[in-house]
């Protein structure tokens, strides 16, 4: 298989998994609630697509890379809203 057609399938792979954060990206967004969102969960997500892109780079493969850019961008939007708003709805809730 070349090189061209790899990519290709790369890139559908790619799409497919970060598009699966893009639901979660806006519900989030919405409530403005990440109560049952597991902080360690994304913490290690981000660690894990950072290291992904590294990869990507040491291969250079741009499926692989920009898949990953895109993922730890959503990932990391959710990241920064839970360390935001998880905070303050616990805080509401006992408080």
């Amino acid at each position: 298989m070349d090189r061209t057609t790899i990519e290709i399938v790369g890139m559908l792979a790619g799409l497919c998994t970060t598009g699966a954060f893009l639901p979660q990206v806006v519900k989030v967004w919405q409530t403005r609630s990440c109560s049952d969102i597991s902080l360690v969960m994304y913490v290690i997500l981000v660690i894990g697509l950072a290291t992904w892109i590294a990869y990507g780079l040491l291969l250079g493969s741009m499926s692989v890379i920009i898949a990953n850019i895109v993922t730890l961008f959503l990932a990391g939007a959710v990241l920064v809203m839970k360390l935001l708003w998880g905070k303050k709805a616990h805080d509401t809730t006992h408080g």
